[in-house]
């Protein structure tokens, strides 16, 4: 498997008993990124809100990628909690501190703890498009058919 060097800068909120973002098994595709909250305490996100969880990490990606921001599937089975944005990504040119935007779905109060693994980051190539502007597109057998067109099975 290939390795690609992200330069992380941890913050002055970074708690230093927390690993970097890390993958849980030799096959995980996704590094946990944990809450590193400034207080060392909890974050409370009411039913219908969406709360910034810091980090207390930046990096610095190297051109040609990102990093996409998505669940964990265990945060998003257990709790009413989603990252709203999912995938979220973190572009190459971004400097500042990496914070998952998490939303309460659910009827009670959720809770995140200080240390709490939140997130999951997954390393990713980026092919950029050119845009064209044309008066015809090629047919297809779809077409124009969207939203459920294909059939439920």
């Amino acid at each position: 498997m290939n390795e690609i060097c992200v330069k992380v800068k941890k913050l002055a909120h970074f708690d230093e008993s927390f690993s970097l973002p890390s993958y849980e098994t030799t096959g995980a595709v996704g590094a946990d990124v944990r809450a590193s909250l400034t207080n060392r305490d909890t974050l409370v996100i009411a039913p219908g809100e969406r709360k910034l969880v810091p980090t207390g990490l930046a990096f610095e990606i190297p051109i040609g990628f990102e990093i996409q921001v998505r669940p964990r599937s265990g945060l998003s089975l257990k709790t009413a909690l989603m990252v709203v944005n999912s995938p979220g990504t973190i572009d190459a040119d971004y400097r500042g501190e990496v914070q998952i935007i998490l939303g309460n779905l659910g009827p009670r109060d959720e809770v995140i703890k200080h240390g709490d693994r939140i997130a999951q980051l997954v390393l990713a190539t980026v092919t950029r498009a050119g845009y064209q502007v044309v008066t015809e597109l090629e047919e297809t057998t779809r077409g124009e058919g969207g939203f459920g067109s294909t059939g439920r099975r």
